[in-house]
């Protein structure tokens, strides 16, 4: 991780870090999924999913306003004399925002209409805590004393109890958003999906079955929660007899974020009923060293996640067709540069939608911005808008059931 300024980030990544290193010990980290994500009594058979929805965690604050860039609003270039993007080089300009020139390996999905952006989102009021803001935006209900994560009660809409439904690939603990009493699975990667021990020296699967033997009959919510985990693993076998190499030609940049959208790839090729994937990348906390075109941050972050998901759906080929991916951070920056060459803690952000379903373009209330120091992109969009945009109109669910207490407005990002 880059040096970010943000001692509550990197402790928050060192906690995550030291929590999915004591799951992956396990083999599988199933089984320290949160609270009571695990312990259901009953298992279901996988199924086929016709749609999925990958969600893309942009951890640390990205800013949407050097992403997305509101040329068209003269404050930006006069808070940013150091750091602001030209306009001469921007991509898919209109006569108010451009993309960052380092996003052009995504220029197929955007002049095909399969990429949108949303700018001035967020959470309702600002929230600049990295810890607070993560957790809020992805329990995605204000003033519920019911501590569950909107994907999880997006899961939970049916009958059907398969916890390869949702998974978390790339680290070996869920997010926020996926807690709850629906069992999920969180994976660092394809090779970790797999009972403790099994290796080499088990021959015959001799552990296996000593392990489903012991199980079988143990009574309560441990013996149900081990028998669904190696139910699970057995269930998973499809995506692991996967190609390993990338389809259609497809390459995929070095580092961990490429390493897990490859990953998310060969389990949507395994078709073993995953609806629900997420992933995150970050740290997007550019206090310090945002930087230009040339150097910084930002010319890295945007090179690499262009890249990776550009990768990704060439891998996918025609599946892509009913895979849509929704990236987001818990806050974005201020609009003013600092002294660093950086930005600090603000609010409104941009959210990035590709793949299936998505209206392509720009979309969103552009508020107008004032040149301050406490100045903010202000929310014109509350995030669970667009959220609820997508899993009504791409997953066939109720608002009301993923986003209780909340009356979405109309974006139009989604077909």
């Amino acid at each position: 991780m880059e040096p970010c300024g943000c001692p509550e980030l990197v402790g928050l990544s060192r906690r995550g870090l030291l929590r999915g290193a004591l799951a992956a010990g396990a083999g599988i980290s199933a089984t320290a999924a949160f609270g009571t994500a695990f312990v259901e009594t009953s298992y279901a058979a996988t199924r086929s999913a016709p749609r999925v929805l990958v969600v893309l965690s942009m951890r640390g604050a990205a800013d949407g306003m050097s992403i997305v860039v509101p040329h068209g609003d003269p404050v930006y270039y006069a808070a940013r004399p150091q750091i602001a993007v030209p306009a001469a080089q921007l991509l898919a300009k209109d006569g108010f925002f451009g993309l960052h020139p380092h996003l052009a390996p995504l220029l197929p999905l955007w002049n095909a209409g399969k990429m949108a952006a949303v700018h001035a989102t967020g959470l309702p009021a600002p929230n600049r805590s990295h810890f607070s803001a993560m957790e809020e935006v992805e329990d995605a209900a204000p003033g519920s004393t019911t501590r569950t994560g909107w994907l999880n009660r997006l899961i939970g809409r049916d009958t059907y109890a398969s916890p390869l439904q949702a998974l978390q690939i790339g680290t070996a603990m869920p997010p926020t958003s996926l807690s709850g009493p629906q069992r999920t699975i969180a994976i660092e990667g394809i090779d970790d999906m797999r009972l403790s021990g099994v290796d080499e020296w088990d021959t015959n699967g001799r552990r296996t079955r000593s392990m489903t033997t012991t199980w079988a009959s143990a009574p309560g919510a441990l013996g149900a929660s081990a028998r669904a985990t190696m139910a699970a693993i057995q269930d998973f076998a499809p995506v692991k007899a996967t190609a390993e190499t990338p389809a259609n030609g497809a390459s995929y940049p070095g580092g961990d974020f490429g390493r897990a959208m490859r990953a998310v790839a060969r389990t949507i090729r395994g078709d073993v009923g995953a609806e629900v994937i997420t992933v995150d990348f970050g740290s997007w906390d550019h206090h310090v060293d945002l930087g230009t075109l040339e150097w910084g941050a930002m010319e890295r972050m945007t090179t690499e996640l262009a890249k990776v998901l550009s990768a990704f759906f060439t891998d996918l080929g025609g599946l892509g067709e009913k895979v849509t991916v929704v990236a987001f951070s818990e806050f974005g920056r201020r609009t003013k540069q600092n002294s660093s060459y950086g930005l600090d803690h603000g609010w409104g952000n941009v959210m990035l939608l590709l793949g299936a379903g998505v209206k392509g373009g720009y979309h969103g209330t552009w508020p107008g911005l004032a040149d301050d120091d406490d100045g903010d992109l202000k929310v014109t969009t509350d995030y669970r808008s667009v959220l609820s945009e997508v899993v009504t109109k791409r997953l066939g669910a109720s608002s009301a059931t993923v986003f209780p207490g909340f009356t979405p407005e109309p974006v139009g990002a989604l077909l």
